[in-house]
């Protein structure tokens, strides 16, 4: 099958990550959880990936970086943690639900008022985030890339516009690996990985950075490995936010990951770009067929055709082509409100930096093949 759903989760891992994983299941003690050799190694190791995360991403430091089992916890870490009753909050209509339902909690459960900050003109812009700044708002929470068109909003120019009391949080799932994150250059306070995307890694891995700015109350409570003998959570990070047991096979792998994405970064930019460059011209040339992304460095072309639903599209593609894409919404339907094509969605192939021009010939060929069996039908 050709794998084209890099979006949901990478399909191809690096063989440093293989490797890191074997190693780690081997011997896969538990770091922090006691002195004999084996888990102070661990240990060692999830500290040596700390310390590289804050480097990679301009970070505050390792004791600012937490390890979560997914993007989607660590937002909810970042938007539980810091907003409170009375708090008001800007939120893009670009946003995962993984944004948009903590909000939509937050908002019965304690009184935290939102707003959502349409497209303009087909795009989001920092004046449309900017102008619905209150004398009350807390944080405003942006997408770094939009896992329905690939939309990379600028996040330098947002945090310009924004009150220095406002904390910027960033939801780094498509981004992350793709292209620098760089949290003080930039001003970002909170940081949102999926370890499993363009990070390189597995599923099981995510982490949550933040800044000094920030002062995260922990969503889950438990052992620690540290403060034993106290009934509270440790005052200090990260084992504040850091309750159970690590998942250390899916940390090793976010390390080698890093690694591997740190010597390639700038060159695999520049592969997606270009082959999603390549998908929409191809898809320029059939008439049926719509392209909602422009050329990106995550790999994401978005398309519908006018007569097949996306998810029968999508379908199609995979039992009678072997083409593995995403239809629907994607759990961001307000995008796809903004975009005009709620409830159906759209059809997303995602590439990654290993696929090249044979994989866009593919998918271009199944989809003039789909689009002449829809007319004749």
């Amino acid at each position: 099958m050709i794998y084209l759903d890099n979006a949901a989760t990478g399909g191809t891992k690096p063989e440093s990550v293989r490797a890191a994983l074997a190693a780690a299941v081997k011997t896969c003690a538990n770091p922090g959880r006691g002195g004999h050799r084996l888990a102070l190694a661990a240990a060692e190791h999830v500290q040596a990936c700390r310390n590289f995360l804050s480097e990679l991403f301009d970070g505050y430091g390792f004791e600012r970086v937490v390890f979560t089992k997914n993007c989607t916890e660590a937002l909810n870490l970042a938007l539980f943690g810091t907003l409170n009753a009375g708090d008001h909050a800007v939120v893009t209509c670009l946003e995962h639900n993984s944004v948009l339902r903590p909000m939509a909690h937050l908002a019965a459960a304690r009184g935290v008022t939102y707003d959502v900050a349409p497209l303009t003109e087909g795009r989001l812009l920092p004046q449309t985030i900017a102008a619905l700044i209150r004398p009350n708002t807390a944080l405003c929470c942006v997408t770094a890339a939009s896992n329905v068109t690939g939309e990379t909003p600028d996040l330098r120019a947002i945090r310009a516009l924004l009150p220095a009391r406002v904390l910027l949080a960033v939801d780094g799932a498509q981004a992350a690996g793709h292209f620098p994150l760089r949290m003080r250059e930039t001003g970002i306070d909170l940081l949102a990985l999926a370890g499993h995307k363009g990070m390189q890694g597995i599923q099981g891995a995510g982490a949550l950075l933040f800044s000094p700015r920030t002062d995260p109350k922990p969503l889950m409570f438990g052992g620690t490995g540290s403060d034993s003998h106290s009934s509270e959570m440790p005052r200090f990070y990260p084992d504040r936010l850091e309750s159970g047991t690590l998942s250390y096979p899916a940390i090793c792998t976010l390390f080698e990951g890093a690694l591997y994405v740190k010597t390639r970064r700038e060159r695999d930019a520049r592969t997606l770009t270009a082959l999603t460059q390549a998908m929409l011209h191809g898809l320029s040339q059939l008439k049926k067929y719509r392209a909602y992304s422009a050329a990106n460095p995550c790999g994401i072309v978005s398309f519908l055709h006018e007569r097949i639903p996306s998810e029968t599209l999508a379908a199609a593609l995979s039992e009678r082509h072997g083409i593995a894409v995403r239809g629907g919404l994607h759990c961001a339907p307000l995008a796809h409100r903004a975009l005009g094509t709620f409830p159906d969605g759209l059809v997303r192939a995602s590439f990654s930096p290993e696929q090249g021009m044979r994989e866009v010939r593919a998918l271009l060929r199944a989809l003039r093949e789909e689009d002449a069996r829809a007319t004749s039908a």
